[in-house]
């Protein structure tokens, strides 16, 4: 499957599994734009999964309401530059109502799914990377796959979990790989990250689209440098495996670190702060960040706003040779 069909999957296994669980957002009932949800309303009904109307605010507050309820609602939001109107509702609301209603009210059973990054040609207001916003709020749970079999195991754990959780879907990877993808249910641990490739000199962590950027910056730096890289995903923003990303700091004693969304206060600024924190005798140089620039996402210029293998890879030498 690629990583569209993985979600598919995962879906109709929530569907099948859990009878109170709805589908629903723009465009949903027809497949959505990205056909995620493709037959899954001729399968269950349109009392199941639906469209609703174009106002994200009233997604979210929909989403949280028939959670209260009891049910397991997985709404979607078309586009993660289209959350920005559902702030109020998911920070204030969705993140908050246990606590706030000491454990009486509960809106757990909630799992926004939300397609990120960019796409090659979405400009402003179809490319964006907004998970930093979300990581801010306690009560969140923020992951992002990085292709077809992590993508199905965590939305799987999403749906399943206690807590409202948000999964940001990199588009670009919809289609650009396959995987031998379980057909049986499964789901991954959230706030655990992976690593891909073990290595001693440099520790590489990135998450969605940009993990594969890495992995390319590590052939390269074996191949160039004979600099052997850690590449770590990260893959849950919100909580974040700090036990694994410091091991492997205090392992290499130098941390690189790449995200398509803007450099200040991106959520590398945190992995940063928190490892020279925790790591600082260990480290023999200092962090470097990669990521986009701080303007609006660009159009035509989209190539050079995003951090690429060659500026991955100039950040690396840069910190190599320190």
């Amino acid at each position: 499957m690629n990583m569209f069909q993985a979600i598919n999957n995962a879906m109709d296994l929530a569907l099948e599994q859990d009878s109170s669980a709805l589908l629903f957002g723009e465009d949903v009932g027809f497949g959505g734009v990205f056909r995620c949800s493709m037959n899954l309303r001729d399968k269950y009904g349109k009392d199941r999964v639906f469209n609703t109307p174009l106002c994200e605010q009233g997604i979210a507050g929909f989403a949280i309401g028939v959670a209260n309820t009891g049910t397991t609602a997985i709404a979607e939001i078309q586009f993660a530059d289209y959350i920005f109107p559902s702030f109020d509702q998911i920070v204030n609301e969705a993140a908050k109502y246990r606590y706030r209603s000491g454990g009486l009210f509960d809106c757990g059973s909630l799992t926004f799914r939300v397609p990120c990054g960019a796409v090659g040609h979405g400009a402003l207001y179809h490319s964006q990377s907004p998970e930093a916003y979300f990581a801010h709020t306690p009560g969140l749970r923020v992951v992002i796959p990085r292709g077809p079999i992590k993508a199905k195991g965590l939305l799987l754990a999403c749906i399943k979990d206690p807590n409202p959780c948000i999964m940001f879907e990199p588009k670009t990877l919809y289609r650009a790989a396959v995987e031998e993808v379980p057909v049986e249910s499964y789901a991954d641990d959230l706030g655990k990250c992976d690593i891909l490739r073990e290595g001693r000199d440099i520790t590489l962590i990135g998450w969605g689209t940009q993990i594969h950027v890495l992995l390319e910056v590590a052939d390269l730096a074996k191949k160039e440098l004979d600099i052997d890289c850690e590449v770590i995903d990260l893959v849950s923003v919100l909580p974040w495996d700090t036990q694994t990303i410091c091991d492997s700091a205090n392992k290499t004693g130098r941390v690189l670190i790449a995200h398509e969304a803007p450099f200040t206060q991106g959520f590398g600024s945190e992995l940063a702060a928190y490892i020279q924190e925790k790591c600082f005798l260990r480290l023999e140089a200092p962090i470097k960040r990669v990521t986009g620039w701080d303007t609006p996402f660009p159009h035509v210029f989209e190539p050079f706003y995003l951090p690429d293998k060659h500026r991955c890879l100039a950040a690396l030498k840069e910190i190599i040779n320190f």
